[in-house]
């Protein structure tokens, strides 16, 4: 079975930037090889309304059938709120809450994202998923591309 990727933005801008390029296109190579599938939420084209048109279009590259669309419901937002109320980051970064929110609830197998900040980052993490677990939902897998590479022996 495919393994079900839920990308945040940094994940398409990272495309294009020389530090993360290189393992965002390997990630990107194993999509359209058809290995995994991209989760993608409204939120995510949202956000990519403001970024530069080669980092809006990359997506229109790859078929359809390799994507999966997800929205913001009733049940994400309340779980990001949980997610502010713990304290495990402040209300400033309600939209990366609303990420990790859509991946929990729709039970993705991993999600990625370059954002070391408030996303990728082991004390994070722990905060999600306690509330995650609070909340009675399962953990979730959070990493970055470099970690969904597919090396050879």
């Amino acid at each position: 079975m495919k393994q079900r990727i839920y990308i945040d933005t940094s994940i398409v801008g990272g495309f294009f930037d020389k530090e993360f390029a290189e393992p965002t296109r390997a990630l990107f190579e194993r999509l359209k090889r058809k290995e995994v599938i991209f989760v993608i939420s409204g939120l995510l084209r949202k956000e990519l309304i403001t970024a530069p048109e080669k980092v809006r279009s990359l997506l229109e590259n790859y078929e359809q059938d390799c994507f999966e669309s997800v929205n913001l419901t009733e049940e994400a937002k309340e779980l990001a709120n949980g997610y502010i109320a713990e304290k495990v980051i402040g209300k400033t970064s309600l939209e990366d809450c609303q990420h990790i929110a859509m991946a929990t609830i729709n039970k993705v197998d991993i999600l990625a994202s370059w954002n070391f900040k408030h996303i990728v980052n082991v004390n994070r993490i722990r905060g999600y998923n306690s509330v995650n677990l609070k909340m009675g939902y399962a953990t979730l897998e959070i990493r970055n591309p470099r970690e969904l590479i597919e090396y050879e022996n």
